[in-house]
C-alpha cells in the first residue's frame, strides 16, 4: 500500500512548497540550497561555524560558485536564510546532508559528522519528511549508520519517513559545470524513496540518473573518484620512470592524447589535493576488509599519489644542488599555490601544505603566494602553519629566494616575469613550457 505520507510529501514537492533543509553549507552544501532555492523551494542553511551563518546573513558569499549578488536574490526574495539552530530541522520536508567524511590517522573513515548530523536530525525527525545524503562514503552508510541512526527513534524507514543518497559532484573553478548542469545519480531506501527523490532532485538538475539503491549510489561516488586516483597514480610513476630515462613525460602525454580513441590524458602532479581523490577510494578499501578482499590497485595508487610530495621535493634539493651549489637546508623556497587546483581557495587535503612540512623538516625556510588564499586557516594536519599569509609577488621579493617552486598554477600569476626574476623555477605543472617560456633554470618536477 501507498504511504500516506508519501503522498502528501510528493504533492509538496511537485508543487515546490515542501521547505527544503540543506545541513553543511561549504563547496557542496551551499550551491545546492541556492540551486534549490532558485529552483522555487524555501530553503534553510544549517551550519555549525557561526562565522559562515553571519557572512551570508550579510550577503557575503565565501564559495566562488555563488556570486554575491545570487546569494543576496534569494535571500531577500525570501527564498534562503541560515542558522545554527538545527531545531529548525522539524520545519524542514527535505532534508539533505553536507558534511565532511574524513579519513582517521589511520586512514579509516571518521564518520562523526554524519553521524552527529543523523542524530541532530533524528531529534526532530517528524512523518513525511525525506532525508537525503550527499556526502561520499561507503556502499551501506545510508541505510545502515543513517537510517539505523533515524529509526532509533521508532519511526520507520518507507512508512513515516524516507531515505535517500545522491552523491555530490561539484567542481571547485570549473567554468563548464554548475550544480544545476551536472548529472544527479540518485537513489533511494525502497520504491517511493527512490520516486520522492528523483521528483526533488528533477526540479533542482537539468538530469537525474536513477540507480536501484543506496548502496549503488554509494559506489558510484566512490568508482568515479578510485577512477582518478588509479590514473593520475600511474602518471605519477611513469613521469618517474620516463625521468630516469631523460624522456619529458608531458611531452608523452600531448603526443598520446591525439589518439582518438583507446585513451583519456591524465597528469602528473606534486600530490593530490581535494576532498575526493586523496581520501575516497580508502573509503572502499576499508569497507572491502569486511569481505576479505583485497584493494591492490586503490591501495598502490594511494601510495604512488602520497609518496609524490617527497619526490618533488628530493627533485628541488637536487636542483639547488646542481644549479646554484647550496643545500636545501640552507635555502630560502618561495611555494606558487597553496590550494590543491588551480584558480580556486580550496586548500583541502593540498599537497602545498605538505610540501612546506617537508621542506622545512629538512631545514630549509619556505614563503608561500596563493592569489586566492591569503592567510593559512586551521587544519587539523597542519596547525603549526596557521596564520602564515601570501607574500607580494614582485622582482625585489622574489630575487631573496634561492628556488621558487610551483606547486598550484593559477593563471593569475605572472609566469613570464616570475621565469625573468627567478634564479631556479621548479614547476610541477608544466606551466612554464605550456607558457612558451624555456631556459636552463627551470626544472620540471
Amino acid at each position: 500500500m501507498t504511504s500516506p505520507h508519501f503522498e502528501s510529501l510528493l504533492s509538496s514537492i511537485s508543487a515546490r512548497s515542501a521547505k527544503v533543509g540543506v545541513i553543511g553549507l561549504g563547496y557542496v552544501g551551499l550551491p545546492l540550497a541556492i540551486a534549490a532555492a532558485r529552483a522555487g523551494y524555501s530553503v534553510i542553511g544549517f551550519d555549525i561555524d557561526p562565522g559562515k551563518i553571519v557572512a551570508l546573513d550579510a550577503g557575503k558569499s565565501y564559495i566562488a560558485a555563488v556570486p554575491d549578488t545570487v546569494l543576496s536574490q534569494e535571500s531577500h526574495a525570501g527564498r534562503f536564510r541560515s542558522t545554527t539552530d538545527f531545531g529548525n530541522l522539524a520545519d524542514c520536508d527535505v532534508i539533505i546532508i553536507c558534511v565532511p567524511t574524513p579519513l582517521t590517522k589511520h586512514r579509516d573513515p571518521d564518520l562523526s559528522f554524519v553521524e552527529n548530523t543523523s542524530r541532530a536530525i533524528a531529534a526532530t525527525l517528524r512523518p513525511a519528511q525525506l532525508v537525503v545524503l550527499e556526502s561520499t562514503t561507503y556502499p551501506g552508510t545510508t541505510d545502515g549508520v543513517v537510517r539505523s541512526i533515524l529509526e532509533d527513534t521508532g519511526l520507520r524507514s518507507g512508512a513515516e519517513f524516507f531515505v535517500g543518497f545522491s552523491p555530490e559532484r561539484e567542481d571547485p573553478g570549473n567554468p563548464v559545470y554548475e550544480t544545476v548542469s551536472i548529472p544527479k545519480v540518485v537513489a533511494g531506501d525502497g520504491l517511493e524513496a527512490a520516486k520522492l527523490m528523483e521528483a526533488f532532485y528533477a526540479s533542482v538538475v537539468k538530469t537525474v540518473v536513477p540507480v536501484s539503491s543506496n548502496a549503488t549510489a554509494e559506489a558510484v561516488k566512490l568508482t568515479e573518484n578510485i577512477f582518478r586516483s588509479v590514473n593520475i597514480a600511474l602518471v605519477n610513476e611513469l613521469k618517474i620512470v620516463y625521468e630516469a630515462m631523460g624522456i619529458d613525460v608531458w611531452e608523452v602525454i600531448e603526443a598520446a592524447k591525439t589518439k582518438p580513441f583507446g585513451y583519456m590524458p591524465f597528469y602528473p602532479g606534486p600530490g593530490l589535493g581535494g576532498h575526493c581523490i586523496p581520501i575516497d577510494p580508502f573509503y572502499l578499501t576499508w569497507k572491502s576488509r569486511e569481505y576479505e578482499l583485497p584493494t591492490r590497485f586503490i591501495e598502490l595508487a594511494g601510495e604512488i599519489n602520497s609518496a609524490m610530495p617527497r619526490h618533488v621535493v628530493s627533485r628541488l634539493a637536487e636542483a639547488l644542488d646542481r644549479h646554484a651549489g647550496k643545500a636545501l637546508s640552507r635555502s630560502n623556497v618561495l611555494v606558487i599555490g597553496l590550494a590543491y587546483k588551480k584558480n580556486v581557495p580550496d586548500i583541502r587535503e593540498s599537497p602545498s601544505l605538505r610540501l612546506i612540512e617537508l621542506i622545512e623538516e629538512r631545514g630549509g625556510r619556505t614563503a608561500y603566494h596563493d592569489p586566492y588564499v591569503a592567510e593559512i586557516p586551521p587544519t587539523r594536519e597542519y596547525a603549526a602553519l596557521k596564520g602564515r599569509r601570501s607574500i607580494v609577488l614582485d622582482e625585489t621579493t622574489v630575487s631573496t629566494f634561492d628556488a621558487v617552486l610551483i606547486a598550484t598554477d593559477h593563471d593569475q600569476v605572472d609566469y613570464a616575469a616570475l621565469s625573468n626574476w627567478a634564479p631556479l623555477l621548479v614547476d610541477t605543472r608544466n606551466v612554464f613550457h605550456r607558457n612558451g617560456l624555456t631556459g636552463d633554470h627551470i626544472i620540471k618536477a
